[in-house]
């Protein structure tokens, strides 16, 4: 079976990693579009399993979490009248965790923003972690039944609600395109003793316009977004595994992941090529060759 060489594998997921279209990709590297896509599906696979085999019993202080919305072939509303939309089509939110002093992400959930994904994403922190930590997000009701669910009392829980006016110009181009103005926020205690002067949600969010800029995925107003759901699922679990263990963050000087004390080694693109061919099946081995005799006519 040919394999494409190290340094073009290397170079496509850089090129997805900075938020490049696949076509864009096929074309600059030039190799076909169903070679970035095999490529994709397998690095997300990989870094998927490394993710959720290796960041455990972390020993944080702060999490953040918060919810980002992006779509799948197309919106909610054109689901119904788009031509052979495929399964998982709509809107789509990642929920994410980060913990406030590392960077690190700790842990994702995609789906969307009902209470049952709140909870499955609250069960995965929960596993995650290996302290009793100080907990923040934002108002959203969906947390509160999730983190009871996950944590009991065992978490110093606290929200922050932001409250906004008018959009601005109170015009319906600009209710599109502009966000309503942030007037004000709340810090609201909801479970144990939490630091109220610590309640903030600004490294999350943070975290979302970073998502925003990385992933062509998550860019309003393009083409750009995800065709299939599982497409997008791959990309960021190979987001997340680039962001935690290979991208060095400005302020901290290494990656998150050391940061955090979840690794001691500075990892870069080629260590997650590696991930892949580890789990790539091993190659069958081939019976003796018996030369075949000539046919005698009779």
């Amino acid at each position: 079976m040919n394999k494409l060489p190290m340094h073009k594998r290397v170079m496509i997921l850089n090129m997805l990693i900075e938020g490049m279209s696949m076509r864009s990709i096929s074309r600059t590297v030039g190799v076909s579009i169903n070679t970035v896509s095999k490529l994709l599906v397998e690095a997300g696979e990989a870094c998927a399993a490394y993710h959720n085999e290796t960041v455990r019993n972390v020993n944080a202080r702060r999490v953040q979490c918060d919810e980002i919305w992006s779509f799948v072939y197309a919106k909610d509303k054109n689901v119904k009248t788009a031509k052979a939309a495929p399964d998982g089509a709509g809107d789509v939110w990642t929920w994410t965790a980060i913990e406030a002093d590392s960077k690190m992400i700790l842990a994702y959930e995609v789906g969307d923003r009902s209470a049952q994904t709140a909870i499955e994403f609250m069960d995965d922190l929960r596993a995650r972690l290996a302290n009793r930590v100080q907990l923040t997000t934002d108002g959203h009701r969906a947390y509160l039944e999730a983190v009871e669910s996950a944590f009991g009392g065992n978490v110093d829980f606290a929200q922050l609600v932001e409250l906004y006016g008018e959009t601005p110009g109170n015009k319906r181009h600009e209710k599109k395109y502009s966000p309503a103005e942030c007037t004000g926020t709340k810090k609201r205690r909801v479970e144990g003793n939490p630091d109220m002067k610590e309640v903030s949600t600004s490294y999350v969010e943070r975290q979302n316009l970073t998502m925003r800029m990385g992933m062509r995925r998550f860019t309003r107003l393009t083409n750009g977004f995800s065709k299939k759901l599982e497409n997008h699922l791959h990309m960021l679990s190979l987001y997340f595994v680039h962001y935690n263990f290979v991208r060095i963050h400005k302020s901290l000087k290494v990656t998150p992941a050391m940061a955090a004390g979840v690794s001691d080694t500075l990892h870069d693109m080629e260590w997650i090529v590696s991930l892949i061919d580890a789990r790539a099946p091993a190659p069958k081995k081939r019976g003796p060759y018996k030369k075949r005799q000539p046919e005698i006519s009779k």
